[in-house]
């Protein structure tokens, strides 16, 4: 089954972050079975989603592993021209919810690993299909798990993100956090008798900022990206019922996009030194009164040295004379961190169509996708 068609089948499949990606994977594991590969399904707890993992060729050496989600961001409240559940062919481009980030690389990625199945590799070459990328590189976590306990390990990883085909050797670390703040509620005619928790957030956002300034202005600095500095920034404030209510809880949700030489830690404790400052005039009058920094999710950050063996490798296939970083993270630091495999990123396509109404790749990226996936055929039947 050619690429194009590959993708096709998964983008009619609505594999949205909060829906299931099950009837996805399940179809990749028939493509697969029907071309004599054997899949490993590693589903969830509640049996809707799934990570697939693959492998074609020798056993009992390392590899490379092809790395992709299966998951997309939602489509509500953007203004569509083309159905974003069905591929569009026009103009040299290929439309639909995807095509980008990332199911274009998936696609290609199976398909070579279909046409492995008929090659004397010498060399192993593996497929990981992950979930929940988009709400924090949450599925792959299982699949890492399970990797972990294997004897053998895949030598080096392409994580398939879209760079326009540019070997990238780093993105930055990512932690989502909440404050949750608590203050006493009351009759507005009476509001200076009560802690007004949506004014604890705004102090408390006003500290995030404070922060932000800081780095932006005095910080580390990481010239291969585009915001050379790391980042703070809130998302999202929710409290309040009514006009006519002191509210007593207001809840924001903020990450940090730390550089590799940055210790979020150290940030994160400043803000929760921040958040008692801002407490501590009001507990002799309001002893409830609370602001609670709890983490929610994180990643870790991809550093790959420009000149590690992974690097030169895909340069090689690629024919690419340098290397990038992208502001995006992925499920390549999960990889490094906990598995110690050298990871790059290198897809088709350009995160500045992602996440976008009407996203698209084009076809000329998905044939130089293609060309680098047949070079690496090539360079797993002579060995690494």
């Amino acid at each position: 089954m050619q690429t194009e068609a590959i993708l096709e089948q998964l983008i009619a499949f609505d594999t949205i972050s909060s829906k299931p990606n099950m009837a996805l994977i399940a179809w990749v594991q028939a493509l697969l079975a029907d071309a004599g590969i054997e899949a490993v399904v590693i589903r969830d707890a509640t049996g809707g989603k799934a990570n697939l993992y693959a492998t074609v060729g020798p056993l009992g050496m390392g590899g490379v592993m092809l790395s992709g989600h299966t998951d997309v961001v939602p489509v509500e409240g953007q203004t569509w021209t083309r159905p974003a559940f069905a591929l569009t062919r026009e103009a040299g481009r290929l439309y639909g919810r995807g095509t980008t980030d990332m199911k274009g690389f998936c696609a290609a990625a199976i398909a070579a690993l279909i046409r492995a199945k008929d090659r004397p590799l010498r060399t192993p070459l593996h497929l990981a299909l992950s979930y929940d990328e988009e709400v924090g590189c949450l599925g792959v976590r299982s699949l890492i798990d399970m990797l972990e306990q294997a004897p053998i390990r895949p030598a080096m990883c392409i994580v398939g993100e879209p760079t326009g085909m540019a070997v990238a050797t780093g993105h930055k670390g990512k932690v989502a956090l909440r404050a949750t703040c608590v203050g006493r509620e009351g009759h507005s005619a009476l509001a200076p008798l009560a802690l007004n928790a949506l004014h604890l957030a705004a102090d408390f956002i006003g500290a995030i900022r404070q922060l932000q300034a800081e780095l932006a202005a005095h910080g580390l600095r990481d010239g291969d990206y585009d915001v050379p500095y790391t980042t703070i920034h809130a998302g999202k404030m929710q409290g309040g019922v009514q006009v006519n209510i002191v509210p007593n809880a207001a809840v924001i949700d903020f990450e940090i996009r730390s550089l590799a030489e940055d210790s979020p830690e150290a940030l994160i404790d400043r803000l929760r030194r921040a958040a008692a400052e801002i407490v501590a005039p009001h507990l002799a009058e309001f002893p409830e009164a609370e602001i609670r920094v709890d983490r929610l999710w994180d990643y870790p950050g991809l550093g790959t040295p420009s000149d590690a063996g992974v690097v030169n490798f895909v340069k090689a296939l690629t024919g690419a004379n340098g290397t990038i970083k992208v502001a995006y993270g992925t499920e390549g630091g999960l990889f490094t961190a906990r598995l110690g495999i050298p990871t790059v990123i290198c897809g088709p396509g350009s995160m500045a169509q992602g996440h976008k109404p009407d996203e698209f790749v084009s076809l000329e990226q998905m044939a130089r996708c293609e060309a680098m996936l047949d070079a690496l055929l090539h360079r797993l039947e002579v060995g690494l």
